[in-house]
């Protein structure tokens, strides 16, 4: 998950946490979560898969090269996990969510699943519908979810039309995707960490 510095303690969230480590004990859930802060003004770049003509970024490759090559391995190295792809997600917001979905499609055979929050299509609209539009097949599980009041019609417009190219992807009989709009939903923390235990409990 990225943004770590939002997930477990509201001394270090910018504008509140997402109470991770408190929702998951509720839930008695044996999982690890790798949290990874992101690099401050280095955000937008880490977790943009393609530059745009305004704000720059583009640097999620090497983002997820590391998570992938160097990070996974020392994990899955040093603790119990299951490290297979049906047992591996990735959930992000805004930015993060775009970079959970474009996770999906860049290593398929690593992350099966994906909490896609709230995400922030729009900054790599073009590039990022064109590589969903040309990835033959998606088998991963998908959790959709953003808010009606997040502030730009566009967030459930981009939303929607991810949804059905990769609808179009496999039949939707098979189930794997969830798409949640939540009503009166803004784009911040209360409602991906209102929202985080229903997606992880679908997810898994």
């Amino acid at each position: 998950m990225p943004d770590a510095q939002n997930l477990f303690d509201a001394k270090t969230s910018y504008v509140g946490e997402w109470n991770i480590d408190e929702k998951l004990d509720s839930l008695n859930a044996q999982v690890i979560v790798v949290g990874i802060e992101h690099g401050g003004d280095q955000r937008l770049a880490e977790l943009t898969p393609f530059k745009n003509a305004k704000y720059g970024g583009g640097k999620a490759n090497q983002y997820l090269d590391f998570i992938v090559n160097t990070l996974k391995p020392q994990i899955d190295k040093r603790y119990r996990t299951k490290p297979n792809t049906k047992n591996t997600m990735f959930i992000g917001s805004s930015l993060g969510g775009l970079t959970s979905f474009y996770a999906l499609l860049k290593y398929p055979t690593v992350f099966g699943k994906a909490g896609v929050f709230s995400p922030a299509f729009w900054i790599n609209r073009d590039s990022i519908v064109a590589l969903a539009q040309n990835t033959k097949k998606l088998k991963s599980k998908i959790y959709f979810l953003c808010g009606d009041n997040e502030g730009d019609d566009d967030v459930i417009k981009d939303l929607n039309k991810i949804e059905y190219i990769v609808n179009t992807k496999r039949c939707e009989c098979q189930m794997l995707n969830k798409k949640v709009i939540v009503k009166g939903g803004q784009h911040n923390e209360k409602l991906w960490r209102d929202s985080f235990v229903k997606a992880y409990l679908w997810l898994d």
